[in-house]
């Protein structure tokens, strides 16, 4: 899962009060010393409209940077079987982590580090509502708890107007086939070229 630049631009941009702290080290930390306004934000509310339940969420929510060649995932809990060949994730079985490469975190553009966190946030709340983030039963873009997270993202995405050309590029992630990335288009309502 290498953090490569993407090429295709992506014409809107997320709320200016969108932060990240491009330069903190590599290591654990509270989601907001990284993305300090994360949790102020309309998508925020729309993620979770509980304020409680949103509070605790981003009170609890840490980030493991790592010098990995890695986009974003959350850490699973455990060590599970049928993990991807070479997949040596950070497991936290005390906290909620969102786990991201270094590169990532650094060099992406503020509209797919936007998109990737309130990704990987909607599977935490996913998770704590007993959701199996890793079910390997189903293929990855059959999986519910993936295709709620890219709709979440993808509606969010299309408030400040980004492309459907940068959603397209955005939803290519290299462990789909091209026919499930056609399929999840589809399934999102993002036109196929």
């Amino acid at each position: 899962m290498p953090p490569s630049a993407k090429p295709v631009s992506p014409r809107g941009e997320p709320p200016k009060e969108f932060e990240i702290r491009r330069e903190i080290p590599l290591g654990r930390h509270p989601i907001l010393g990284v993305f300090p306004t994360l949790d102020r934000l309309p998508t925020a509310r729309r993620l979770e409209p509980d304020g409680d339940k949103r509070a605790e969420l981003f009170r609890s929510t840490e980030i493991e940077l790592v010098a990995d060649d890695t986009w974003m995932y959350v850490a699973p809990k455990k060590k599970f079987p049928g993990a991807p060949r070479g997949w040596k994730p950070v497991v936290s079985p005390a906290s909620d982590c969102i786990v991201v490469g270094a590169a990532h975190l650094r060099k992406s553009s503020s509209t797919m580090l936007f998109m990737d966190i309130y990704h990987e946030l909607c599977h935490i709340r996913q998770r704590r509502d007993g959701a199996d983030l890793y079910d390997r039963s189903v293929g990855y873009t059959r999986r519910w708890t993936e295709v709620e997270a890219y709709r979440f993202v993808v509606e969010e995405a299309r408030r400040f107007d980004v492309s459907d050309e940068y959603l397209r590029d955005y939803l290519k992630v290299e462990w789909i086939s091209e026919e499930e990335h056609r399929s999840l288009l589809h399934e999102l309502g993002v036109p196929v070229p």
